[in-house]
């Protein structure tokens, strides 16, 4: 697979991708890199190879055309039209492979009246809803960093769209254009949204509903020393054993049951997690039914017991990282390797992708 370098979903598709076991040869640019992340540390560049290639040069693209013969993917994360300026649009790929996938990610898609504009993450989901509909009653959106828009609208539908349009080129011979927008995949990810809206269980204003807030059983509370707990107990069963946990009386936890009494009930579930500390707090309901757990830093996460049992964070090249995901019962993926110094590996991708002329390419 050839991933031409760019920032955000690109790179985490690719590093996806790689960890589920593709051979990726990311073609870096000449001269200063955009990421702001040293190379080194750079967690979405791991697990492939790297080559500096110019692809304002014709001889550049010849080099990725040469790859592109060989390849089963090329993905590109430039604005519309900026591949075939190039001479490496999907036309120029198909004419020396058919077969082969072209992943286009981009912010706002390959057509449309926004296709040509710059943009971010929070851009994109903004126009989708999904950014009206994280935050609380009567306060402004939540930017949620970049989870939202770029990797859960953009990386995972280009992987997505990449892994079905492999499977199809395997029945039909022939490659295709996967155009994977972070607004089509953010809409996406609205789906239960619309549904409970249209059964009128969900009312379009954010902070008010089930999931963001709304109720006092499914938010998050500080504790004594300024940390924090996430309670998530929407059945009335864990309901039930979250409120026992926490002791409050039978008359409190009944308040449930009147909405002009949930103001209460949220005060009394705050002040008595405020009366301990997050860690006597985690003591309280760790394996138990009520679904309430510690919010943790990202710096703490790896220790959590859990995560530490499966290993769901790992040490790559003295970076702790997310370790690769899904996992396999049979074909369990290596280790991953730490992100390559740039340029590294030309010669060798030509060597063994079996490019001849590598001294002419490089």
């Amino acid at each position: 697979m050839i991933e031409l370098a760019g920032i955000g979903p690109g790179p985490y598709a690719a590093m996806l991708l790689a960890d589920l076991g593709a051979d990726v040869v990311r073609i870096e640019r000449p001269g200063p890199q955009v990421s702001a992340v040293p190379p080194e540390n750079d967690v979405l560049r791991r697990n492939r190879r790297s080559m500096v290639v110019d692809l304002r040069e014709p001889k550049g693209v010849r080099t990725v055309l040469a790859l592109a013969e060989r390849a089963d993917v090329i993905l590109e994360g430039f604005r519309p039209g900026v591949t075939e300026r190039l001479g490496l649009g999907p036309e120029d790929c198909w004419a020396v492979n058919p077969r082969l996938v072209y992943g286009r990610m981009t912010g706002w898609g390959q057509s449309g009246p926004l296709a040509a504009a710059a943009g971010h993450d929070i851009g994109y989901v903004a126009v989708t809803g999904a950014l009206g509909a994280v935050g609380r009653a009567g306060e402004g959106p939540v930017p949620p960093v970049n989870f939202l828009g770029d990797f859960g609208g953009g990386s995972t539908f280009l992987v997505i769209g990449v892994l079905a349009a492999l499977w199809e080129a395997a029945q039909s011979g022939k490659g295709q254009v996967v155009d994977a927008a972070i607004v089509d995949g953010a809409s996406s990810l609205t789906a239960l949204l619309h549904g409970l809206m249209a059964s009128g269980q969900w009312t379009d204003r954010r902070g008010v509903n089930f999931l963001d807030t709304g109720v006092p059983w499914y938010d998050t509370y500080e504790t004594a020393d300024g940390q924090w707990m996430a309670v998530g107990a929407l059945e009335p069963k864990f309901y039930a054993v979250f409120t026992r946990l926490l002791g409050l009386t039978d008359e409190v936890t009944a308040l449930r049951a009147d909405t002009s009494e949930w103001p209460r009930l949220r005060r009394a579930i705050a002040d008595a997690f405020a009366a301990r500390t997050r860690d006597e707090w985690v003591a309280v309901f760790e394996g138990t039914d009520a679904c309430v757990a510690p919010v943790l830093s990202l710096s703490e996460a790896a220790s959590h017991p859990h995560l530490a049992a499966r290993r769901t964070f790992i040490d790559v090249g003295g970076v702790v990282q997310p370790a690769p995901a899904p996992r396999f019962s049979r074909t369990v993926a290596p280790a991953p390797t730490p992100p390559p110094a740039l340029g590294a590996d030309g010669a060798d991708v030509l060597h063994d992708w079996g490019v001849d002329e590598v001294d002419a390419l490089i």
